[in-house]
């Protein structure tokens, strides 16, 4: 439900910080040798990026290609490492599940495997719908595949083939997060999440991080419930429908970045930047962020059918949003899944979407005299690679007391304009504080 309105101080703007999710990308021949990103017509962010300034962004930190969670993290001013209790938690926290102390919660994508556990395709062809992952979260927590080792294991599915992963300990002592991934397309450092290459894409067996008892625990139960959950995927009438339709089958499990609930949550939003703050949000993991830094949630939910009117509802709730709170994140997924899926083209039409459909009624109106922006990404997707990548993504900076770089080089939105902009590279961690205090001209 949507919190008190607020009174904002009229010498000060609103800020706004608009998040394009994998909006990071290299040259593709698909769009004629240059990015998605430089492919596309988008005038309303041409239009900012002319009255405002840009720099190009290093999300986390060299070298590191993020998860989206991370990447948030370190754009709303916080470590991920040391401040994110995993992205098992936070996508927990965004479908509302009671995560006790002792439990943990781990990210999981439905995927296709083969007999040795080669990953054949870690997102079942992206065609398993929400309502087909939810039958086979209900069928794998009705079997309860860990209750030998005094564990209740659920499985709850979120949106296609993502889901969460929740085991509850009933006896035996409790179990803890400090455990590898089984994904093998992500390595966990502390809280956070960081793409990899491997040479062999098979599902790993998780270890336990550290010696305790509980972590051992917990790293047995991950893999005896991986292997458990094979025979029972594979016998499912969901997937025995696919099989016959000649679809992906749903038929293993790839687990990532198991967390607890932490001792210590870190300082609020408010409590770290003094500004109090609301969160526009499409996906389960970015409302559970919002919900963990205790911004105002507005939870909008996956994009419907018609992309168009998908965008055009969230630029009025972010209207709305700008029109009554000093601070406001908005998180836009669609360039992240083109990304992934090697599809420069699409990516391209989903950034022009954005362009036309988000930016251009959000803008429509706007006094940017009141109001501050920032648009940037949260990582880069390249089609080229279908993966996360450690590059930069372009910053966007304009509005209220931003002075204009017009007339220093290209008005076209993307990495090369960014690149040469004057805000130079920057770090996530600046965006909140370039946004409270722009450089002058």
């Amino acid at each position: 439900m949507p919190g008190p309105v607020q009174v904002l101080e009229e010498d000060r703007p609103a800020l706004a910080l608009i998040v394009l999710d994998g909006l990071g990308d290299r040259p593709h021949p698909d769009t004629g040798g240059i990015s998605p990103v430089e492919a596309a017509a988008t005038p309303h962010l041409d239009g900012l990026l002319k009255s405002g300034t840009s720099g190009e962004l290093i999300v986390v930190g060299e070298g590191i290609a993020p998860e989206s969670d991370a990447g948030v993290f370190a754009l709303l001013g916080y470590d991920p490492v040391r401040n994110s209790p995993g992205r098992g938690v936070l996508e927990a926290l965004g479908i509302d599940l009671p995560l006790g102390p002792g439990e943990i919660a781990l990210r999981m994508n439905f995927a296709t495997v083969d007999g040795d556990g080669t990953v054949l395709d870690p997102r079942v062809g992206r065609s398993l719908s929400t309502a087909e992952a939810g039958q086979l979260a209900d069928r794998l927590s009705r079997t309860d595949l860990l209750a030998p080792e005094g564990i209740r294991a659920e499985v709850r599915a979120t949106v296609g083939h993502r889901g969460v992963l929740w085991f509850r300990p009933v006896r035996d002592g409790p179990l803890a997060p400090e455990i590898s991934n089984a994904d093998p397309f992500y390595e966990k450092v502390g809280g956070m999440g960081v793409a990899r290459r491997p040479e062999r894409a098979a599902v790993r067996p998780v270890a336990a991080l550290t010696g305790s008892t509980a972590a051992r625990r917990a790293a047995e139960a991950v893999n005896r419930f991986l292997e458990r959950a094979r025979p029972v995927l594979a016998g499912d009438p969901v997937n025995a429908r696919r099989a016959i339709a000649g679809r992906p089958i749903a038929n293993g499990i790839l687990a990532r970045n198991a967390g607890g609930l932490p001792a210590t949550p870190p300082p609020s939003f408010e409590a770290r930047h003094g500004i109090a703050g609301a969160a526009l949000t499409e996906m389960p993991v970015e409302r559970g962020i919002a919900r963990f830094l205790r911004l105002e949630d507005r939870y909008i939910g996956p994009m419907g059918p018609d992309r168009d009117a998908g965008y055009r509802d969230r630029a009025r709730i972010a209207r709305e949003l700008v029109a009554t709170h000093p601070f406001v994140y908005v998180h836009l997924k669609g360039p992240d899944e083109p990304g992934h899926d090697g599809d420069a083209l699409g990516k391209k039409s989903a950034i022009e979407a954005i362009d036309r459909s988000f930016f251009g009624p959000f803008l429509d109106g706007l006094d940017l005299a009141r109001v501050r922006l920032a648009v940037t990404g949260d990582h880069a997707t390249p089609c080229i690679l279908r993966s996360h990548s450690a590059d930069p993504v372009p910053l966007l900076l304009a509005g209220a007391g931003v002075p204009s770089e017009a007339g220093a080089g290209s008005v076209k939105f993307g990495g090369a304009s960014a690149a040469r902009g004057e805000l130079g590279r920057r770090r996530g961690a600046d965006v909140v504080p370039l946004l409270r205090h722009p450089p002058k001209a």
